[in-house]
């Protein structure tokens, strides 16, 4: 029997096909495609309120209760979305207003999730509209630990793997993932008014905001890049025994997080660390290469 997204879901999810990675893919359990989609839908959906980028029609205030005048408003949005979210677990009350918070309750309740890690993500966005530069690396690791840890936490929790030392590994592998789509879309991040590089080695590589609204990167922003790339890589060398630690499907799906972040950075380096012009994207037979070599160093380390 096919399932239609309700309305509103759509084009949130839609968004899966855009990431480094594959989300959901199909050699996973049905169960655990569903569950792993709904927690993207909502992880998608919260983002695209932090960065005003919700489909146009206001539908998705509607859904939350927001004034039309307020629809524009990511700050309102968030608070009614964090309510919304509340209602998840509260397991006495009617459930959520919007469909894809009402599409995570079965995966929360199957698996008994925490508000915690929803929570952070939502946390994460509310600060994107506070704070629109970073002063260190610790700071922006900070960042990461509520943008991006989260949802590899949610994944060992709906695969039923979670253990103290896999999380430390996830949260590497998340937070190597977050800095390369960063250091993707810098371009982008700074039309928002944004920048997730830490402005010590900005200073450092005598980069200025003004080097990273030109159309191309000079050589001290490419030398910048590539030192933030470097950061990436060795988080996710420390990342990559999670996948061994692991068997069957699930180490598959590791595989392809680690081999995404990898690809990504690939890319980044193969356009000369220029990511200026747009976001270099790897092609898939890069990550397909990729996936197979993290197998091959999981089943040694196995």
């Amino acid at each position: 029997m096919s399932r239609t997204p309700p309305a509103g879901r759509t084009g949130t999810l839609d968004k899966a096909a855009d990431e480094n990675f594959p989300v959901a893919p199909f050699f996973l359990p049905r169960g655990w495609r569903d569950d792993l989609m709904a927690v993207y839908g909502f992880a998608r959906l919260v983002d695209d309120i932090g960065d005003g980028d919700l489909a146009p029609g206001g539908a998705d205030a509607a859904h939350l209760g927001v004034d039309p005048a307020q629809a524009d408003d990511p700050t309102a949005m968030l608070d009614a979305f964090e309510t919304d979210l509340h209602r998840v677990f509260d397991a006495a009350g009617d459930g959520p207003r919007h469909p894809l918070l009402r599409a995570l309750v079965p995966t929360v309740r199957r698996h008994a999730l925490t508000p915690d890690p929803f929570l952070g993500l939502v946390a994460a966005n509310r600060q994107d509209q506070k704070v629109r530069r970073y002063a260190t690396y610790e700071e922006l690791a900070a960042y990461c630990e509520l943008s991006a840890n989260p949802v590899g936490r949610l994944v060992l929790s709906i695969t039923g793997t979670s253990s103290p030392e896999r999380v430390r590994r996830s949260d590497a592998v998340c937070t190597a993932l977050q800095i390369a789509e960063h250091l993707q879309d810098v371009t982008e991040d700074l039309g928002r008014d944004r920048i997730y590089l830490p402005a010590d080695d900005m200073a450092r590589f005598r980069v200025t905001e003004a080097d990273l609204a030109a159309p191309t990167a000079n050589a001290s922003v490419r030398a910048l890049i590539a030192y933030e790339a470097g950061r990436a890589r060795e988080l996710l060398a420390e990342g990559t025994p999670l996948v061994g630690s692991v068997h069957g499907r699930l180490r598959l799906l590791l595989a392809g997080f680690v081999a995404g972040g990898r690809a990504a950075l690939d890319a980044i380096a193969a356009a000369g660390f220029d990511v200026l012009p747009g976001p270099p994207r790897p092609a898939k037979p890069r990550l397909l290469r990729e996936v197979a070599a993290v197998l091959r160093s999981a089943h040694r380390e196995g």
